[in-house]
């Protein structure tokens, strides 16, 4: 297994740069996270409250970095600095050559084909530099608007899984996909 990362490496495609998380991003976390569908459709805690934000940027990002477990970008505009949203990479335990990809786009950012620029950057970045050979996307059942970017992304759909996916101690159906170094355009 690869030795942990002492800094997240920085991503930048045309309109955004995907970067670690800032002690400047906690009020923007917090309000994008106040989002009804960020909270229905990922494990934010619900309230979101400011020591919420305030641990994704100060413990749960520099955490996984540290432990080569996780790795979590801020996504912002190039232009403004104003936060898109976040992506993530979480290798699967048992299975260093295996990852899992999540996001969240804040609410005035969506419908401008972000998510699926910073998604492609992620997964080519993990593909490749990282090495994994497999990228697996997980939702549950019923998000349209993720299961839209992981298509756009080249994900391949695998199925259904059924009370699978727990978020805030209920499980619940999930769609699977997964991208492969060899589905990289």
């Amino acid at each position: 297994m690869e030795e942990p990362r002492s800094a997240l490496v920085t991503l930048t495609t045309e309109r955004l740069v995907l970067r670690a998380p800032l002690e400047s991003d906690v009020d923007a976390v917090l309000a994008a996270c106040q989002d009804p569908d960020i909270q229905r459709w990922t494990v934010v805690p619900v309230p979101y409250r400011r020591e919420d934000a305030e641990f994704f940027v100060r413990t749960l990002a520099p955490q996984g970095l540290a432990s080569g477990t996780e790795f979590i970008w801020c996504v912002v505009e190039r232009e403004t600095g104003r936060l898109v949203g976040t992506q993530a990479v979480t290798r699967r335990p048992g299975d260093p050559g295996a990852g899992s990809v999540g996001w969240w786009t804040a609410p005035e950012q969506r419908g401008r084909g972000y998510t699926v620029e910073a998604a492609r950057a992620v997964a080519r970045w993990a593909l490749t530099d990282l090495g994994l050979r497999r990228l697996q996307w997980l939702a549950y059942v019923g998000n349209e608007g993720s299961r839209a970017v992981a298509e756009r992304v080249g994900y391949r759909h695998e199925g259904t899984l059924r009370s699978y996916a727990e978020q805030r101690g209920a499980f619940r159906d999930a769609w699977v996909a997964s991208l492969l170094p060899s589905d990289l355009a």
